[in-house]
């Protein structure tokens, strides 16, 4: 095969994709499965993002913050989506070596800045919830525009540490992922680069447990203030609306961390493959559909906002 200038020397100028499954009476079922979840993704975070920017009453800072929620799940689920949905139709799914790369960065991108965003939903919540008097200065627009940057910001260099790792393998033998996205251990399993594959192995395994501890450990000390408040508070009516505002939070970072330390916490081995493969499809395929729902179903600002657009449209 030709090399090129971005494959640093590799022999392997494309990558063929796997995908989900193998098995052929499996691949029409799935196919239209994730077309519907695909299409619910894009139409639920959208809509979301058009009821924030269209009703001023939902102008404060939580939604601010799902607003950037809905955009990087929308923007998440283009990256593989369309690449994993080819996997069930056609015979050989391939990717050039620099759509893998490419694929991989803004994967990293969004997964990593989603964590962060989810970091700072949770300090929001804690403002809100322990210093309500102080809340509207310390979320100030200004605030609040500067944790979004930041969250964006070490996405970023996340995302181009990862890739930086993996523009550096050589990849010489097999060319076969067996996965439905370049993920980052599958591609670093098929290097035959002994110099720097356990080196980036480590890089990418120290860069993504820092990530979740340090969002996990900010995350969790928010609602340990939070529920030491809820104690003290006289009414049981303040507790309900103090965990009524946490609930949606809480399921999502549940669904989001979960399924992702499932999914790498797996033993390398040829039967936990489709174990991580498994679990992968909850944290990259069902919680960017689940988001909006969850955000939705019960809360009053929502439908609210829902009621003022329709009449809008009928008028």
């Amino acid at each position: 095969m030709k090399k090129t200038a971005i494959d640093n020397d590799s022999s392997v100028t494309e990558f063929i994709l796997l995908g989900l499954t193998e098995q052929p009476e499996l691949q029409l079922p799935l196919f239209v499965l994730f077309l519907v979840n695909y299409v619910v993704t894009l139409m639920g975070n959208l809509t979301l993002m058009n009821l924030i920017c269209l009703n001023s009453h939902l102008h404060t800072p939580m939604y601010f913050f799902l607003f950037n929620l809905s955009c990087i799940d929308f923007c998440y689920s283009c990256v593989f989506t369309p690449k994993m949905l080819m996997s069930f139709v056609l015979t050989k799914n391939t990717i050039s070596f620099t759509g893998c790369m490419t694929q991989l960065f803004f994967f990293c991108f969004f997964v990593n800045s989603e964590s962060y965003v989810l970091t700072a939903m949770a300090y929001d919540r804690y403002v809100a919830i322990c210093q309500p008097l102080l809340y509207m200065f310390v979320m100030s627009p200004r605030i609040c525009s500067l944790l979004m940057f930041c969250s964006y910001l070490m996405g970023f260099a996340g995302a181009m540490a990862h890739t930086g790792c993996m523009i550096r393998l050589h990849f010489c033998d097999s060319n076969i992922i067996n996965h439905y996205m370049c993920d980052i251990f599958p591609l670093i399993q098929l290097s035959c680069s002994s110099t720097y594959t356990y080196v980036d192995e480590l890089v990418s395994a120290v860069l993504v447990t820092t990530v979740v501890i340090v969002s996990s450990l900010f995350i969790l000390t928010s609602y340990a203030l939070i529920l030491c408040n809820i104690v003290r508070m006289p009414s049981s009516k303040g507790w309900f609306k103090a965990m009524g505002t946490c609930g949606s939070h809480i399921i999502t970072v549940s669904l989001f961390y979960g399924s992702g330390l499932l999914t790498h916490i797996q033993p390398s081995s040829a039967e936990s493959v489709d174990k991580q493969k498994f679990f992968s499809v909850f944290y990259t395929l069902v919680v960017p559909m689940v988001n909006p729902l969850i955000y939705s179903l019960r809360n009053k600002d929502i439908k609210l906002a829902v009621q003022r657009t329709l009449k809008k449209l009928k008028h």
